[in-house]
């Protein structure tokens, strides 16, 4: 009886908006049914008001009034308010639906199951009750939790987007819309969303420490310690904010303000995993005896969270390195990436389905058929290729050069990437490269237009060149050089053995999935010296590539090389890299403060012994560095 009613009303409230008097109808017949039912009597309220019934106003209040609790009956209102362009009152009326679906029956299992984070039945339960109720705002954003949760930021975006479109003043669902922005690197539209919520909750901490976290995001790096800074002086025990500030501090150079700033956080919570592996990920911190004793106590504490035991086992694998413990720091590690590869879900396969299509699509011909297309603009410098390849150094370098400009990893050409594939189903994310290969040449030149749009907000300076340094850009070549075939690309690469470890070791905030099994890495590793050896061959001369251990050894000739291929003219300037006052985000920052060093070339040898996985999916990858191996 009660699966029927609820589907009874469902039907008459989406009768609402375009036929009334239908909707009327199926409400006159729910109340035979179910008599005095609070939703059915207010969907009649409102079907009446539709209809311009004399006393539709008053049975609309006697109604809600009846029942303030029906969750049903207030969406209904909202939604038929909404439709006539009533935008206030369909606020309020969203507003008191939030409240009464506390209480909605049908929404207590999923909000339990998101509790216990059994992801697939909740996702299960809402999308079900979603087709009956397609805009009950309450249930879209528990189904956007799910989709955050899982990774699927662009799903949860556009979940949360409707939420905020259908109810704006529903705080909690923009307040999750501005952080899946914020995740995504879209810092601008996120500094919008919570510029709208401190302009009706101006003290809100929650919100200005995300304010915080976003203008650091953007660069603007006074502003968010200024507002940290504030924010502590009200609320100074919380160890995430100190976290936080910590990050800012380190990253314009701050080396022992961020470092007490963790260190007070771990003051107020010796388990905090995440700011006992900041102190690590310093990278050239060294940690005291009582700071191993305290972390191995907390790792080995009965009810440890995985995100605290992760980061506590990374710490200390760093920790027992820096002391020659290699069989130790190994196992630390190794135990780290199992806890954070049970949390996330990847498939190696897809990494070599989009190098196979790729070079199943990129040819020779299919780039000269389209040679003059693009955006011609010189701007941007791409450096890309492995994590922990040296591509920091190569910005930090080329940034220290008067007429360029050092950002960040910027999401962009992913983004534009994602944007290409919209539609396609779930495991076809690389049939983008098909649609690619549709485009007509003025939609190449937008893409590289809307490129430099996007990215403006990361300018700073009068500079006429900016640095691009996000990685994976490696698996976009062909879309860079589509769109924009004037710009630079950088390929900075590591000896596969000490690049995949150090990667290996290196927990990342967010991303890099294939980084926490070694079989993986390695694979991955592969695949991407497997497509850039294919852009070498139909683009040669297109990609220019930095072999770290030259820059090294030969740094003065490498850094020209480099300047040259850039256009740019030799500056002294680029030898004294690390004299470079800027704001470096990536976990090299402390290291490219400081001339090259020779030290960490031959790190993985102390764990050879424990590398073997990683040697096997690397195969011929490692012996024929720095040349790549042919591949079929």
């Amino acid at each position: 009886m009660h699966g029927t009613v609820d589907a009874a009303l469902a039907h008459a409230q989406r009768l609402l908006a375009s036929m009334p008097s239908l909707a009327a109808r199926q409400a006159h017949e729910i109340l035979k049914a179910a008599p005095g039912h609070p939703a059915a009597l207010l969907v009649l309220a409102v079907a009446e008001e539709a209809g311009g019934t004399d006393d539709a106003d008053h049975d609309l209040r006697t109604t809600v009034a009846r029942d303030a609790g029906a969750a049903a009956g207030w969406l209904a209102l909202a939604d038929y308010l909404h439709e006539r362009g009533e935008s206030a009152r369909a606020d309020a009326a969203y507003a008191h639906h939030l409240r009464a679906s506390t209480r909605e029956p049908r929404l207590l299992a999923p909000a339990a199951a998101l509790a216990a984070n059994r992801i697939p039945e909740a996702e299960h339960l809402l999308k079900a009750y979603l087709k009956e109720r397609p805009t009950d705002v309450a249930a879209i954003r528990m189904l956007a939790e799910v989709a955050a949760r899982i990774g699927r930021y662009l799903d949860a975006e556009h979940l949360l987007e409707r939420c905020v479109e259908l109810a704006p003043g529903f705080a909690a669902a923009r307040h999750h819309y501005a952080i899946v922005l914020f995740r995504q690197a879209k810092g601008e539209a996120a500094l919008g969303e919570i510029e709208r919520l401190l302009a009706t909750d101006p003290d809100n901490a929650s919100y200005r420490s995300l304010k915080a976290a976003i203008l650091a995001r953007l660069g603007d790096f006074e502003p968010s310690i200024a507002l940290y800074e504030r924010l502590l002086k009200e609320v100074p025990d919380q160890p995430k904010l100190w976290m936080s500030y910590g990050h800012a501090l380190k990253t314009v150079g701050r080396r022992a303000d961020g470092e007490r700033a963790y260190r007070r956080s771990l003051d107020l919570q010796p388990s905090f995993g995440e700011a006992w592996w900041s102190l690590a990920n310093l990278k050239t911190f060294r940690f005291a005896d009582d700071d191993v004793a305290t972390m191995r106590r907390e790792a080995a504490r009965d009810g440890v969270g995985d995100d605290d035991r992760l980061h506590l086992e990374f710490a200390l694998g760093k920790a027992c390195e820096d002391r020659g413990d290699w069989g130790a720091s190994f196992a630390h590690y190794a135990t780290g990436n199992r806890v954070r590869r049970a949390q996330i879900d990847y498939d190696a396969a897809e990494s070599a389905a989009h190098v196979a299509r790729s070079k199943a699509t990129l040819t020779r011909e299919f780039f000269a058929t389209r040679a003059g297309s693009g955006c011609p603009a010189r701007d941007p410098i791409f450096v890309l290729g492995m994590p922990r390849a040296g591509s920091t150094l190569v910005e930090q370098i080329l940034a220290s050069h008067p007429l360029v400009e050092g950002t960040q990893e910027l999401p962009d050409v992913i983004a534009l990437a994602r944007s290409l594939r919209r539609g396609d189903a779930p495991g076809e994310g690389v049939r983008y490269l098909d649609r690619l290969a549709t485009l007509p040449p003025e939609r190449l030149r937008a893409l590289g237009e809307d490129y430099l749009a996007r990215t403006r907000i990361q300018r700073h300076t009068d500079r006429p060149i900016f640095i691009d340094k996000m990685p994976q850009n490696f698996a976009h070549v062909g879309l860079i050089h589509l769109m924009l075939p004037n710009a630079k690309i950088v390929d900075a690469r590591r000896h596969p053995m000490q690049c995949c470890f150090s990667v290996f070791k290196q927990h990342f905030a967010r991303g890099q999935h294939f980084s926490y099994d070694l079989v993986e890495l390695g694979r991955y590793y592969r695949d991407y010296v497997e497509l850039m050896a294919h852009v070498d061959t139909v683009l040669p001369g297109r990609v220019h590539r930095v072999i770290y251990e030259r820059m090294v050894d030969d740094t003065e000739t490498e850094i020209r090389r480099l300047l040259d291929y850039c256009g740019l003219d030799f500056d002294e300037r680029c030898l004294r890299f690390w004299e470079t006052d800027r704001a470096v985000r990536t976990p090299s920052s402390e290291q490219v403060r400081r001339p090259i060093f020779r030290d960490a070339m031959e790190q993985w040898r102390n764990f050879e012994p424990w590398l073997g996985p990683l040697a096997a999916a690397l195969g011929d990858v490692a012996s024929a560095y720095p040349d790549a191996p042919t591949f079929t």
